[in-house]
């Protein structure tokens, strides 16, 4: 079975600027297919599921290109305007597109929407529904407080495949109390059956400079007893992760926790999960 590093992202600031990095200097500058394969080489990866960066048609576009050129690109995260007035043609033009067979999924930065009830309009809910019927699934990333809105969204879809991005970022640099909200939550969503999480940008979301071992191991814990290693993906978040970790420390945050599974259940959170949870079904 392969390795695959389910969360990363890639972006060419000559090609398309991406502003949200203007204050973060590790991320100010491109970063390309050609020096994710040397960092998926040097540790053992197979191939990276690569997610997009900014809500827009051109980038999904432009790597959906990319991961038709490049075999260690095992699919794309892309983006459509879900309250459009035809999601099914934009999903089916972006299917039809140079490299569109590599589309698995698409998402929006939920965790920036300036309308918090968006997953709850009906018109973003027909937007999903379009999503499951074109065979994707729908990736979710958001802030902890908007998970009772998650819940309330997946079980209300249940024939969509959603994949909850970084754990739904747990506020390991919150309150005790925020932490025992967020575990709470996320027990509850882990009992909708049509739900995935990635164990992935868990070092961002302590303290960059100061994070430690200690503070990730109860947040892998409970992810892998709440949703179990079949529904479990483990993901680097790189180049993001940078911020806080190299790839190489990201990755070795796992490795007691997958160490103490059985070898097919490692398996599965190394890459078969991966596998199926993004594999097109047919509409």
């Amino acid at each position: 079975m392969q390795v695959i590093d389910a969360h990363v992202h890639l972006w060419d600031l000559a090609v398309r600027p991406q502003p949200w990095t203007d204050p973060l200097p590790a991320l100010r500058r491109s970063f390309r297919v050609e020096e994710l394969a040397a960092v998926l080489d040097s540790h053992g990866v197979d191939a990276a599921v690569v997610v997009q960066a900014g809500d827009t048609t051109g980038e999904t576009l432009e790597l959906l290109a990319l991961a038709a050129a490049s075999p260690r690109l095992a699919g794309v995260v892309g983006w459509v305007d879900l309250a459009g007035a035809d999601v099914p043609a934009a999903l089916s033009n972006l299917q039809s597109a140079p490299g569109g067979e590599g589309l698995v999924a698409v998402r929006h930065q939920l965790q920036t929407e300036p309308d918090q009830q968006y997953l709850q309009r009906a018109d973003v809910r027909a937007g999903l529904a379009a999503v499951a019927a074109a065979g994707l699934a729908y990736d979710v990333v958001v802030s902890p407080s908007q998970l009772p809105l998650v819940i309330d969204t997946v079980e209300s879809l249940p024939a969509l495949r959603f994949v909850l991005d970084h754990a739904g970022k747990p506020p390991l640099a919150g309150a005790a109390a925020d932490l025992e909200r967020w575990q709470h939550e996320l027990a509850r969503l882990a009992e909708l059956p049509n739900v995935a999480v990635k164990l992935s940008g868990l070092v961002t979301e302590a303290d960059w400079k100061s994070w430690t071992q200690a503070q990730l191991d109860p947040v892998i814990t409970h992810v892998l007893s709440c949703f179990e290693p079949s529904r479990v993906m483990a993901g680097s978040d790189w180049p993001v992760c940078l911020l806080a970790a190299e790839y190489g420390a990201v990755q070795a945050t796992l490795a007691t926790a997958l160490a103490a599974l059985a070898p097919d259940d490692r398996a599965e959170v190394r890459g078969g999960t991966a596998t199926r949870w993004y594999e097109r079904s047919a509409p």
